[in-house]
């Protein structure tokens, strides 16, 4: 769901004063508000980091569970990204699409079309204008909404979502600031609904392989982790119909780099880690520390393309090509997520997970395992060498098979059918509504969503002031110490 070029009340465009301002991300008021530059103040590095008490009444949602339902109704906002979720719920056999919404009209009748020849029922159709969402959100027929718009509209959308009612699934990220992350776990425990973020990565082949390694303990003891988002994204597309960063339809997702100088794209990285290592279940992030390179990419793709129809052409970018930041966590393990969308390299998310009996490496798949290591899994005869991979190729995709994710086992074979990033889209899709179809509260939840997205701000502040620790929020409000990594998913 494309922003208005102009006019639009929630124009992110009009944040582009405050990157001369040396103000942190974190002092910019929400995306409902217009901001007042006079009313800005210099967010502190240890004020970001500070738990904030829960509202009175307010309950935690890590164990909340719902009634169950033979039947979940679902809206869909943004059906640009939306469309996968649109197709996804339409294969679920205990889901409907009821509503789609798109400020493109003829987008969201596309959309409307794709469910009519699936299923044989029209959902309604809210497009147009850039407020029709709310009507949508307001109907007495949807259990959840799925928010898959540009980024300043996923708070406003998924908190106005949990008032009425809904559950809310959020598109990554799902806050662009602290206080941002803050509304949202406040919204969810105040009203008592889901809001998951919407990390397909998480449920990828290989990820949920580790996974599923990392809760038998085959790694041993959890140490040390590497991701990121590597995707050159200056040119997207081939030939006369390609379009680049500097094209007005990549407008809304550019701004970003005039704004915020730390890691604007965290979580398809961060999350996996982060659910190996049961980050918000038994550890915790505790500080970030970021760096970022010069800018290059985009001023010299503007120099190359020489746009002359919209305001790329007068934007100062500040965001480093590559940003790598650092997180420490409560028990003492490490983390790198790393960020470039502009440098000749191929797309990679790292997904190096170390531990005191095997490391895996992504980006190729590779395994390396420890002569100590006694897992069942494991051929006791397996000749193990410090100087190589123990698996790889072909000898590591049929270890794979044979310790495929449960969830997988499942659903591998519809996933592929119905598509979307793999199947990783509908997998994903699928566990969130099934959750909500058994009253059981999703594998990610609103606490997931709030510190995998808080890490824009956190490293824009960092960089900022010249690359200093920063806290991390602990949006448990402690609950991280009690609570238990999730089990293997099935």
């Amino acid at each position: 769901m494309e922003p208005l070029p102009h006019g639009n009340r929630r124009d992110f465009l009009k944040f582009g004063t405050l990157a001369g301002l040396g103000l942190g991300l974190g002092a910019i008021p929400s995306a409902e508000a217009k901001p007042d530059p006079a009313q800005l103040k210099h967010r502190a590095a240890a004020e970001m980091g500070a738990t904030r008490p829960r509202p009175v009444g307010n309950k935690p949602v890590w164990d909340l569970e719902t009634k169950p339902q033979e039947k979940i109704r679902v809206g869909v906002i943004g059906l640009n990204r939306g469309s996968a979720h649109v197709a996804s719920v339409a294969a679920t056999a205990f889901a409907e699409v009821v509503a789609v919404c798109d400020i493109l009209d003829d987008r969201a009748k596309a959309q409307a079309e794709v469910v009519r020849k699936k299923t044989g029922k029209t959902p309604a159709v809210y497009g147009g204008d850039e407020d029709v969402w709310e009507q949508m959100v307001a109907r007495d027929d949807l259990d959840v909404i799925y928010v898959a718009t540009p980024w300043e509209w996923h708070k406003p959308m998924a908190i106005r979502s949990m008032e009425l009612g809904k559950h809310a699934f959020v598109e990554v990220n799902c806050g662009l600031t602290v206080d941002e992350c803050w509304d949202i776990v406040d919204a969810s425990e105040k009203h008592q609904r889901h809001c998951p973020i919407l990390e397909n990565c998480c449920y990828g082949e290989e990820e949920l392989f580790v996974l599923n390694l990392a809760r038998q303990g085959f790694f041993g003891d959890l140490k040390h982790g590497e991701c990121g988002y590597i995707h050159d994204q200056r040119v997207s597309g081939t030939g006369p119909k390609g379009y680049t960063f500097m094209d007005a339809q990549r407008e809304w997702r550019r701004n970003y780099a005039a704004l915020l100088q730390g890691n604007v794209y965290p979580t398809h990285g961060l999350g996996t880690i982060a659910q190996y290592m049961g980050i918000g279940r038994g550890d915790a992030f505790k500080y970030a520390v970021s760096v970022s390179s010069p800018e290059f990419g985009l001023s010299q793709l503007r120099d190359r393309v020489k746009p002359d129809r919209d305001r790329s052409k007068d934007q100062r970018f500040v965001c480093g090509d590559m940003n790598t930041s650092i997180i420490k966590t409560e028990l003492g393990r490490t983390i790198v997520v790393q960020h470039d969308n502009c440098s000749p390299r191929p797309y990679t998310r790292g997904n190096l997970l170390s531990g005191s009996l095997a490391t895996f490496a992504g980006y190729p798949n590779r395994l390396a395992i420890d002569a100590d290591n006694a897992s069942p899994l494991l051929d006791p005869k397996e000749k193990r060498n410090s100087h190589a991979w123990t698996y790889e190729g072909d000898r590591l995709k049929k270890f794979m098979a044979a310790n495929m994710h449960p969830l997988l086992r499942k659903l591998m074979a519809e996933a592929k059918q119905v598509g979307g990033h793999g199947g990783m889209d509908h997998v994903m899709s699928h566990r969130f509504l099934d959750c909500l179809r058994q009253g059981i509260t999703p594998d990610l939840t609103v606490y997931d969503a709030a510190s995998w997205s808080a890490l824009i701000d956190l490293s824009d502040r960092s960089v900022r002031d010249g690359s200093i620790p920063v806290a991390y929020p602990d949006f448990t409000r402690g609950g991280w110490k009690t609570l238990k990594p999730l089990p293997i998913i099935s």
